[in-house]
């Protein structure tokens, strides 16, 4: 049976392309899709992949997914994407749908997958993962995304500045994605917090394009990328008391063990001077 895979090729770098997306790419029996914002517009994904090396297949096709909030056309592209990928999954190829970062992270992989799921429930899908543009990020910073018990929270900045500031009072590290709209709305928040020096601007993480912005108030005004994401850490959080479970949970095994420690000694001990007192 033919098979939807979404292949995650990380957000720029043709170096993060994971093993198992790399062999997918060396099939010579699939047909690749890729996304696209308009008809104007080259796919980011495409690139990604043609800057690892590869050449375009003979068998290729763009699938549009236009950047607008209008759901009835929405709705209509994912449904003509779908019912192109279905038309050649029923041919008995195989479709290769190329992805930057990961396919289960705010990518258009979901959408349409969900449409042919609609159209063909038996549909075979896979996806196979990818790096995050954030993560890929924390690694060129040197800043980890999260220790021991930080929380974290993911999401898209144009859910406004009234939610981000929330956030911030809930999460030690907050990850904004698609910060472009909303960039001069950000920065006054974060300096009104007092939360600008922990704050990070990176620009098409890992791709030749790639641009850190350590002094984030310097952005206010400039137009940035569409792949643009603000990580901001927020050390002077007030923590509420964690729920220690687990760690009870072990110690009362760690105290187990050591009883049963102590028995086992006993009973070597009771050994010894049973076979002493016998010899003798």
């Amino acid at each position: 049976m033919s098979k939807l895979i979404a292949l995650s090729l990380g957000p720029g770098d043709p170096g993060l392309i994971t093993h198992r997306a790399w062999q997918q790419l060396q099939r010579t029996d699939t047909v690749w899709t890729y996304p696209i914002r308009s008809l104007r517009k080259e796919s980011y994904a495409l690139d990604i992949v043609l800057r690892a090396g590869f050449v375009l297949p003979q068998r290729h096709q763009p699938l549009l997914f236009p950047m607008t909030h209008d759901v009835e056309k929405l709705a209509r592209h994912w449904l003509k994407a779908a019912q192109t990928v279905q038309q050649v999954l029923q041919s008995g190829q195989d479709v290769l749908f190329l992805v930057e970062g990961d396919a289960s992270t705010y990518a258009s992989f979901c959408y349409l997958a969900r449409t042919l799921r609609e159209l063909d429930e038996t549909a075979d899908i896979e996806i196979i993962a990818g790096v995050n543009s954030f993560n890929a990020a924390c690694a060129t910073l040197q800043m980890p995304l999260s220790e021991q018990d930080d929380t974290i929270a993911i999401i898209p900045a144009a859910y406004g500045i009234d939610v981000v500031e929330r956030m911030l009072n809930d999460v030690d590290t907050l990850v904004l994605m698609k910060v472009k709209p909303l960039l001069d709305d950000l920065i006054d928040l974060l300096a009104r917090k007092d939360l600008l020096r922990h704050a990070r601007f990176i620009e098409k993480a890992g791709s030749p394009f790639e641009r850190i912005v350590t002094d984030v108030a310097s952005l206010k005004g400039e137009k940035v990328n569409y792949l643009s994401l603000l990580i901001v850490k927020n050390p002077a959080r007030e923590r509420g008391e964690l729920l220690r479970g687990c760690r009870k949970k072990e110690r009362a095994e760690s105290d187990q063990n050591d009883e049963q420690d102590e028995q086992d000694e006993q009973y070597e001990q009771n050994e010894r001077d049973h076979h002493d007192e016998y010899s003798a």
